[in-house]
Formats: structure tokens, sequence, C-alpha cells
């Protein structure tokens, strides 16, 4: 697939099939994802791969937590407030996404509903855990996040949809702890990933992107 088509066919999925992708798949992802640039080559990425019932087990470790509301315990702290154009961008985002699965604007019910299938991993046959090192710091975050989109773009190369979860980074703590990942690891996200459903509402609508002159300066 041409770099352009990708980019522009790649989107966030919200619903899977239950259907598994194949390992010699997954290790073709894995493989080209790993040609990632970071500082120093250090590499910090690790990560921790669901399949079959330790999907599901998972899963429903995870659904029994946050339903228990037990505290967020986040390995990174998040964002302070949406300010301005990124307020107004993560509204359009939400309105989007519960006006395409019929969620009204009072419609709490619904919209608790939704949020709930974030930890539902999106009914994802897989997901990906990512961690770095606790001593890299920022950069080895930093490093982390130009590997997830390497993964997403190279998984898309192979007809594999993705969606990369901040939502499971709140609970970075436990996830952790269920994994026997060790204390010096930082969790950043998760990437549920499989085939979407294409017929489903929610995987219908697109969001926008500013323009290229929006974020740049030119000093010349």
């Amino acid at each position: 697939m041409d770099f352009r088509q990708l980019v522009a066919e790649r989107y966030s999925a919200r619903r899977f099939l239950d259907r598994p992708v194949p390992r010699q798949t997954m290790l073709d992802i894995l493989t080209l994802a790993q040609g990632s640039a970071s500082w120093c080559n250090t590499q910090p990425w690790q990560l921790t791969i669901t399949c079959g019932d330790g999907t599901r087990r998972f899963r429903e470790a995870l659904l029994e937590r946050v339903a228990a509301g037990t505290p967020e315990t986040p390995d990174f702290p998040f964002p302070e407030e949406y300010r301005g154009i990124y307020r107004e961008r993560r509204k359009a985002c939400g309105v989007a996404l519960y006006q395409s699965v019929g969620i009204g604007k009072e419609d709490r019910q619904g919209a608790a509903a939704q949020s709930l299938e974030n930890f539902k991993l999106f009914g994802a046959p897989h997901v990906a855990i990512v961690t770095t090192d606790a001593r890299l710091g920022l950069y080895g975050a930093v490093d982390c996040g130009l590997y997830l989109a390497n993964f997403m773009l190279a998984a898309k190369s192979f007809g594999v949809d993705t969606i990369a979860q901040a939502a499971l980074a709140r609970h970075g703590g436990f996830i952790r702890e269920f994994f026997g990942l060790s204390a010096e690891r930082r969790m950043l996200c998760g990437i549920s990933f499989g085939y979407a459903d294409a017929e489903h509402p929610a995987n219908r609508f697109r969001t926008e992107r500013a323009d290229a002159k929006e974020v740049v300066a030119w000093y010349e």
C-alpha cells in the first residue's frame, strides 16, 4: 500500500470481529515496526500481547477493576487540561463518536456505556501493552510514541486495524501487576487490534485533521 494511502486509511477502530490475527502476521507487523527511530538507538519499547483466552482473562479482570471503582494508578500523568483548539478537537471527536452510535447529548447512561467499551477492548481479539524503561524518562516515552505510530501503520499495511488506548494507562500499576511486568517498566498505553467490523456504526465516522499550514511556523 502507498504510504499516503496508509496514512489516509488508518483510523481508530472501535468494534472488532471475533477473528484472531495469525501469529505470522503479528510477527511481520512487529518486524516492520521495529525499524522505528529511537534516541541513541535505545529501542526502549517492549510489548506484551494477549491472544485467545489470555485476552478474555485480561478483559474480565480489567472490567472488574473498573466496575469496582478502584483508584487509578497511571505511570505517567494525564493532561492537566484541554484548552482552546485542543479542547475543540477533543470535543469534536467525542461528538462524532456519540452521534455515530446514536448517543444523544443528554444521554449520560449511553455515554458511560460507550466509555466502558474501552475496557472491553472494543471486542478486539488482541491487545498490546506498550511499556518503556522508567530510567529513560521523557525520551523513552517519545521513542515509544514513534514506535506506536509505526506499529499502527505497519498493521494497516497487513490489513489489520488498531486503536491506541490511553484509557488503559489509567490502570498502569494494575496492568503491570497482572502481567507480572518489572517495576522498572512504565506503561504508556495499550493497542487493541484485529479486524474491524466494517458494518458497526462506530467505525463509520472519521476525525478531521488540521491543515499542515496551521502547525508550522517558517523562519527564513
